[in-house]
């Protein structure tokens, strides 16, 4: 395994000062290096992808000094419009080296959500004519490969990426510690609004561990999870399909259960939802100020308003909870608000080790949702 504070050094040496992508968790104890030893206006954690490599794009630039972007292999998809139409040999030549988690590698377990993605990972980086080599776990000849990967870009004038699998980095005990002054934990916030909304309510959840959690509050309880359409990938997309929904089931409450890390990655999505007038629609966001289902680096979360913003999107009424008292109250309020209204929930980082992960798969539980939502209007 390698120490990222080795590569991180090793990087630093060959004149790669400047850092931005988004958190995976192939990467997290690279990321949390970058986090604890990288100067502050040299690490940008962005909302998506594109947006790192354009932030990278106008970094070199201004400095002509190569630039590091990170991200896991599902997103090459927001990153290639940029990749493309900015970066590409064929338009501007701006050299970047990437480093890409490899979530889904062909013979390894993982995710149903990775599994397409890991197929296509190589083919696609040579469809793009980027340069692309696994990353290995020992360190001798990972130096060598980051050494050959930074001289190709420099000179060539292209990108380069780093495919790195699971398990490359050894562990890396980050002391980052964000400030946060909720009392609230995710899980017993996402188990108090599911116990009062409607029982024939609609709910679409985030990838990541808002999903979880609500799969074993169903499992907990022995309700079933007809009503639930767990997003378990297309980060920052929950919101539309939940809208997508209340446009044609009018008759039925649809509540978007999201986090930050998701409303920030396409934060477009607030100004849509807030201006299509559903009264249907309820958007209720757990803000943690973290990515925590990657490995916890923070979001900007805590440090912006997302009720004014909402409201300011046409969002018809907004609420704030940051103390367990405050959430009954809200939640009552917010029930009977006429939509669109969102609520943020602000709450602890951090969950249960042993979190569990949906028994059924997608395909199961597709059909089960479906099955619900057609059903004739109440």
């Amino acid at each position: 395994m390698l120490e990222s504070e080795i590569i991180y050094t090793f990087l630093k040496k060959n004149n790669i000062h400047f850092f931005t992508g988004v958190p995976d968790s192939t990467l997290k104890d690279f990321c949390a290096c970058i986090t604890e030893k990288a100067p502050k206006k040299n690490h940008i954690i962005t909302a998506n992808e594109g947006g790192a490599i354009a932030i990278a794009c106008g970094y070199y630039l201004s400095t002509e000094q190569i630039p590091l972007i990170y991200m896991q292999n599902s997103g090459i998809g927001n990153a290639l419009n940029p990749l493309i139409s900015l970066a590409d040999p064929d338009v501007y030549s701006i050299p970047l080296l990437l480093m890409i988690g490899f979530r889904g590698e062909p013979g390894k377990k993982d995710e149903p959500q990775h599994k397409k993605q890991g197929k296509i990972t190589m083919k696609l980086l040579d469809v793009l004519g980027i340069t692309h080599k696994i990353l290995p776990d020992t360190e001798t000849s990972a130096l060598q490969i980051i050494k050959n990967a930074i001289d190709t870009v420099k000179y060539k004038k292209k990108s380069f990426a780093l495919v790195i699998r699971k398990g490359t980095f050894s562990p890396y005990p980050s002391s980052n510690k964000e400030k946060n002054e909720s009392d609230v934990q995710r899980e017993e916030a996402i188990s108090q609004v599911s116990r009062i909304i409607e029982k024939n309510a609609i709910v679409v959840s985030t990838t990541g561990k808002i999903s979880r959690e609500l799969c074993e509050y169903r499992d907990k309880n022995k309700q079933n999870h007809t009503h639930d359409f767990l997003t378990i990938g297309s980060m920052g997309h929950c919101s539309h399909i939940a809208l997508g929904i209340a446009i044609t089931k009018p008759g039925k409450k649809v509540y978007c259960f999201d986090g930050d890390g998701s409303i920030l990655m396409h934060m477009g999505s607030l100004a849509i939802n807030g201006t299509q007038n559903l009264s249907n629609f309820k958007h209720i966001l757990f803000n943690n100020g973290a990515h925590d289902s990657v490995g916890g680096q923070p979001t900007v979360g805590m440090s912006i308003d997302f009720p004014v913003i909402a409201k300011a999107c046409g969002y018809k009424s907004v609420f704030r909870v940051k103390k367990i008292n405050e959430l009954n109250p809200a939640l009552q309020q917010f029930i009977k608000a006429k939509g669109p209204s969102f609520l943020e929930i602000r709450v602890k980082k951090g969950s249960r080790k042993n979190l569990g992960r949906p028994s059924l798969t997608p395909a199961q539980m597709k059909k089960l949702f479906m099955n619900y939502i057609q059903e004739k209007e109440i």
